[in-house]
């Protein structure tokens, strides 16, 4: 049986443009926001949302919290099954994407064949969550929902849940996450400014005085503040703005090797190469053929019965 979700009650203003709801333990959306307010039902299940591209201030209220954090491609946002949220407000244009989760996010048998206690599990209103590792977990997700279907997608689903379910249980439970106790030392308005310069120049030569100018801050001082804000160094957070976005060039199978590796300031093919199997674990050609494989399958079958049926 599906899971029964709530995206659509709470996201009535935002386009969904992609969606997969046939599998028992997770279903998944695509959508794209405007600026504005969104809907705060009470969730059915615990929700999971990646930011994939803009960015702006995220601020809501729920379970008696309020949280402010600037949203940035790349962070995750946790809302529990049963949250009471009252606000939730974009200042920005986003693209995220959604994740649903059954409210036990493994069964109780699951859980005792590791000796933990289901009673006391309940994941944290977590908010502003710059983690790469939850990130390179579900963003394959995003490539899966824009491809044709497999005959393996339910193992890979599945396989992706338990590590999900895994990651948020050793990270993310009301034991375990804190809120940072202060703000970023980088305001906002700068921080994001530099951003969008990373954005506009992830095809050039982005160097650390440059990032630095646009926050009219020494290097020194920038790159200290840059990685209080973001929990990473900006030389890493612009390697995995690249990578991320020639993941998604590859899913799209346009362009070359060589040309999305100068397309996105790589250098060369080799050079993309090498730092796109550190970051995935997969070369751009494998990453390529796992997310466009079956579909060039069956092109090659629909033109060999084409040329069949002119014959």
């Amino acid at each position: 049986m599906a899971l029964v979700t709530h995206g659509d009650q709470k996201y009535r203003n935002s386009e969904k443009l992609a969606a997969a709801s046939d599998w028992p333990g997770l279903s998944i959306e695509h959508r794209k926001f405007e600026a504005g307010c969104q809907a705060t039902p009470v969730p059915i299940c615990t929700e999971l949302v990646m930011l994939l591209s803009g960015g702006g201030m995220v601020c809501r209220a729920g379970n008696g919290e309020v949280q402010k954090s600037l949203a940035r491609p790349g962070m995750s946002y946790l809302v529990p099954v049963g949250t009471q949220e009252s606000h939730l407000e974009l200042s920005d244009r986003m693209e995220c994407l959604h994740l649903y989760l059954p409210p036990a996010l493994l069964d109780h048998s699951a859980l005792a064949d590791f000796d933990i206690d289901p009673a006391k599990i309940e994941i944290a209103y977590a908010h502003g969550l710059a983690d790469q590792v939850l990130f390179h977990i579900c963003s394959p997700l995003r490539d899966l929902l824009h491809r044709p279907r497999q005959p393996t997608d339910a193992l890979f689903v599945e396989g992706i849940q338990v590590a999900l379910a895994a990651h948020l249980l050793g990270n993310y439970t009301i034991e375990r996450w804190r809120a940072p106790e202060r703000s970023p030392s980088l305001e906002p308005r700068r921080l994001q400014r530099v951003l969008d310069y990373i954005e506009a120049s992830l095809g050039g030569d982005i160097r650390l005085e440059d990032l630095a100018a646009q926050a009219c801050l020494s290097p020194y001082h920038f790159s200290r503040l840059f990685r209080e804000a973001t929990g990473l160094s900006p030389h890493r957070y612009v390697t995995d703005r690249r990578v991320q976005a020639a993941r998604h060039e590859l899913a799209r199978d346009r362009l070359s090797l060589v040309e999305i590796a100068l397309e996105f300031g790589f250098g060369s093919q080799a050079n993309f190469t090498r730092v796109f199997r550190k970051a995935a674990s997969l070369t751009p050609g494998q990453y390529r053929e796992l997310c466009c494989g079956q579909a060039a399958v069956n092109a090659d079958r629909n033109d060999t019965a084409f040329r069949r049926d002119c014959a």
